[in-house]
């Protein structure tokens, strides 16, 4: 009994000390941790964001905290909240509205239950390279009306970043439309995907995405509506092996913040704060282009294969696609439709 309890107590003690950095080692957080001691500033910036911080579109949120404490000198603390430690979406958009939380970037598929204005950059193949998207951003008469798009609920959109150009990621090869049509695609909560597949004639499954792992695995879907960034990094391309390159839109990342607080912080907090998110939100959409590359890249050495439709198809897409004018025009306001359309097509 004696040498039982020795070996007890060893075994303990083993594990209690190999256990500790095994542990560590799966913070996912770990090597975002500030550098400085934030308990000292004067206000704090409470941020949410559902994205890991291995996109770079959600990363700019911890560069954001850093360059913000240095420049206001630890007067104004950007916490910054990723994987959806704050909550799902939903969730998360009716603590912004209600100030519980002061900022969210909010992934562009949910931003459309804000304000369906926000649901421009979900339209198929409107803002659909990235091109287009920084040339919408530079624009003001483009970026103007999307920016105050969630005003009268007190919200401002103040900039975004991304996740890179939407596709399919499959269990099996979809080179054709009827290839496609075996396939049940989940896509996102969001009003807009719901009508595209919909006019598209695909089979869907509209799925909270923490739910996505184990449905793909056990073949409940057998595709992904997604971008190569995220289906890489979060591991999907493990199941789904293949990806058919539709480029159709931009995944972002859209920074919102509730207006009464921002309202209510000093002015030169402030200013320091939108121009620090502006500089780094831009510097995010250059490093965007770069990692969708270098995730295309890493997924076709892993065996990856990766597919494109025939022009003849995609534009059946993209014509079946403006038929959301009928509800969506509306919505978003069809004269401010037309005019992206028609600017950032010349």
């Amino acid at each position: 009994m004696k040498k039982f309890a020795v070996l007890f107590c060893l075994a303990c003690v083993l594990i209690s000390v190999q256990g500790i950095p095994a542990l560590a080692k799966e913070d996912p957080l770990a090597r975002w941790k500030p550098a400085f001691d934030p308990s000292g500033a004067r206000f704090t910036y409470l941020l949410s964001c559902v994205g890991h911080p291995a996109i770079e579109g959600v990363a700019v949120g911890f560069r954001i905290r850093d360059r913000v404490w240095e420049l206001t000198e630890g007067e104004l603390y950007v916490d910054f909240r990723p994987l959806s430690q704050l909550g799902g979406e939903k969730d998360v958009i009716n603590k912004l509205k209600f100030g519980a939380v002061q900022g969210m970037m909010s992934s562009s598929v949910a931003a459309a239950n804000i304000a369906p204005r926000l649901g421009i950059v979900n339209l198929p193949f409107v803002i659909d390279s990235f091109d287009k998207l920084d040339a919408f951003r530079n624009d003001s008469e483009l970026w103007g009306p999307f920016r105050d798009a969630a005003r009268k609920q007190n919200l401002s959109v103040v900039d975004f970043t991304g996740y890179g150009s939407y596709g399919w990621a499959t269990t099996s090869p979809v080179d054709t439309l009827e290839d496609a049509k075996r396939i049940n695609f989940r896509i996102a909560q969001a009003p807009v995907n719901i009508d595209a597949y919909k006019g598209w004639g695909l089979q869907f499954t509209v799925m909270p995405w923490p739910d996505v792992p184990q449905a793909l695995q056990t073949g409940v879907i057998s595709g992904l509506d997604h971008t190569p960034i995220v289906c890489n990094i979060s591991k999907k391309f493990t199941v789904a092996r293949h990806y058919t390159l539709l480029d159709y839109a931009q995944g972002l990342y859209v920074h919102i913040i509730n207006q009464r607080w921002l309202d209510k912080l000093p002015n030169q907090l402030r200013d320091t704060l939108l121009k620090v998110i502006a500089e780094e939100s831009a510097e995010a959409r250059k490093q965007t282009r770069r990692q969708q590359e270098e995730q295309i890249a890493a997924a076709r050495r892993d065996g990856v294969t990766f597919h494109t439709l025939q022009p003849g198809e995609r534009q059946f897409l993209t014509t079946q696609a403006r038929k959301l004018d009928a509800t969506w025009g509306e919505k978003i306001g069809q004269d401010y439709l037309d005019l992206v359309r028609n600017r950032l097509n010349q």
